[in-house]
């Protein structure tokens, strides 16, 4: 059975990859294009530590020894590549970096990077105090509260991630940008990257 693409939509926590993610396959769907999943990284880590009962929430898993992570996201892009075997066409949500206590660890790191091996990398980004605003907003998870700076360098870091992990897999990148209140023009963008029409 033939793969499927696989593209790797990632951003800071709070920049709106979600919604945004949400409503660019929406946006595609109207076009005919309706052969298009989206499978959450974190989604797929968190399921992998709750049957091993190292996590009752998501949010506790960025507070996991790094080495347990990091068996984690090798299990995750597993089950992930496998459902990319159906060939549909695979949105995997995800990050570029997780803020632990220990440091910044490396969301799409060489092993998952290669084991994946996305068509495409599309990285959201949003100005500093928007992502701050949505996080105090967002009751529905439990996220750290950061300085505009600290969201600054996140994201910084993570363009960085994000380059060396295309230039290390010879995946395509485009840079989106989520502007506060028009995540339409946003999704539209990422649309026509979904559906080559750019």
């Amino acid at each position: 059975m033939p793969f499927g693409k696989i593209i790797v939509i990632a951003g800071a926590p709070g920049v709106g990859k979600t919604t945004v993610v949400n409503l660019a396959v929406q946006k595609a769907a109207e076009k005919g294009y309706t052969n298009i999943e989206i499978t959450n990284y974190g989604t797929a880590m968190f399921e992998a530590a709750k049957a091993e009962q190292l996590v009752e929430e998501r949010d506790q898993m960025r507070k996991l020894p790094p080495e347990i992570q990091i068996k984690l996201q090798k299990i995750a892009a597993k089950k992930i590549r496998e459902k990319a075997a159906s060939g549909v066409t695979l949105i995997v949500d995800t990050h570029m970096l997780i803020s632990t206590p220990e440091g910044y660890l490396a969301g799409l790191p060489s092993w998952v990077a290669e084991e994946l091996r996305p068509d495409q990398i599309i990285l959201v980004e949003a100005d500093p105090e928007d992502i701050f605003i949505r996080r105090l907003e967002d009751d529905s998870r439990n996220r750290d509260i950061e300085e505009t700076s600290s969201l600054q360098l996140h994201q910084d870091l993570a363009r960085s991630t994000a380059i060396s992990c295309a230039v290390l897999i010879g995946s395509l990148l485009n840079i989106v940008y989520n502007t506060q209140g028009k995540p339409d023009k946003a999704a539209e963008k990422i649309a026509k990257l979904l559906i080559g029409e750019v």
